[in-house]
């Protein structure tokens, strides 16, 4: 494990909001998957795979694909009863995972950099162990790996939720009654260190990626029985066997950057250092001030951290910084190199979106 390095902020787009990107649905083993594409801009780009977390879908990535649109050709995908996909047969890590790999073989896009947030985390690290023919790099950004900690997490008071008997019934209730402006609010507070960072327009189409997910029968479902398998998930990588999460990633290959929150309310905190140690060829970048989805509340760090990450991987040395006098494009965000131990201050406002995924379900917090 090593320090992350940031890309040159001058060699970003200049800031801007970027609508969501357009979607597609596609048909794949006979259910839909729900893809956004963001076409590359610059001639050399390469493939990338973007996925979310546990409640939340494919728009959570509008921001950073944006931004790294010159380098990577970029597509994210809605897990299945997640967005606007079909629902699935299981709600497992390995089932996710299994979906990833389809959809890269299907499109014939691989091997991609693979990114992953909190659920999509633990999916895409699943992959890149598993398959390392399809991964080039890995991004895992507040990666949900196994903690036994609950304490820790705003999850844990969903975990009485699980055992009862169809808890998703009891779910689906608690969801009915909550108005989609609540729910979006909720869903920020709990994902989101500094709420300021969010732009009315952000605001407004979490509001409107909500009131997709009341339409969707089938998402209270969805969304207790996925974090019933993350926790199963966690409770047999403290077993013997393959299945364990850090075995699987213990044996990743690619190059890989683990970004954490400082302030994350969902993922205990000390995961994201246990990944990056575990993961043979990591960097570790932790934010200072940032909570649980750094790709929406930070996006300018998270793609210079990115845009280092891929010139590592492809061996191309960083720009040299613009001559005396020379500006570059307007920037927002953390200027200047992470601090000792790989904590980068928090930015000074005005450069994150809305959080629309991995929400906790407790009374006043929902996804």
């Amino acid at each position: 494990m090593k320090r992350a390095a940031l890309w040159p902020e001058e060699h970003l787009p200049p800031h801007r909001l970027p609508p969501p990107w357009p979607g597609r649905p596609v048909r794949l083993d006979g259910t839909v998957t729900y893809v956004r594409d963001t076409p590359a801009t610059g001639p050399d780009a390469e493939p990338a795979l973007y996925v979310h977390g546990l409640g939340g879908s494919s728009q959570n990535w509008t921001d950073l694909a944006g931004l790294l649109a010159d380098r990577l050709d970029g597509q994210a995908i809605d897990l299945p009863g997640f967005g606007r996909s079909e629902p699935g047969l299981r709600y497992t890590i390995p089932s996710f995972a299994d979906r990833v790999v389809r959809w890269i073989e299907h499109s014939g896009r691989g091997p991609v950099h693979l990114f992953g947030n909190s659920l999509g985390g633990a999916v895409a690290v699943h992959v890149a162990g598993r398959r390392p023919d399809l991964v080039r790099t890995l991004t895992l950004i507040s990666p949900a790996l196994p903690f036994l900690n609950f304490g820790r997490s705003l999850q844990g008071r969903m975990l009485p939720l699980l055992a009862i008997p169809r808890g998703e019934r009891l779910a689906a209730w608690r969801l009915a009654q909550l108005a989609p402006e609540v729910m979006a609010r909720q869903a920020m507070e709990a994902c989101v260190a500094d709420l300021s960072r969010i732009s009315e327009q952000r605001r407004q189409e979490a509001l409107e990626e909500i009131r997709v997910r009341y339409e969707a029968t089938h998402y209270a479902a969805a969304y207790v029985r996925t974090f019933r398998g993350l926790v199963a998930s966690f409770l047999r990588s403290y077993l013997p066997g393959p299945g364990s999460l850090w075995r699987i990633a213990a044996a990743i290959e690619a190059p890989t950057l683990v970004v954490g929150g400082m302030k994350d309310r969902l993922v205990d905190v000390r995961v994201a250092p246990q990944t990056a140690r575990i993961i043979p060829d990591s960097r570790l970048m932790m934010l200072a001030g940032v909570g649980h989805v750094a790709q929406l509340e930070v996006p300018r760090t998270v793609a210079r951290a990115v845009l280092h990450l891929l010139a590592e991987a492809a061996e191309t040395p960083p720009p040299a910084p613009p001559a005396a006098g020379v500006d570059g494009p307007p920037t927002t965000g953390v200027d200047g190199p992470p601090t000792a131990g790989g904590v980068v201050p928090p930015a000074g406002g005005g450069d994150a979106p809305e959080c629309d995924g991995d929400a906790a379900w407790r009374p006043g917090v929902a996804s």
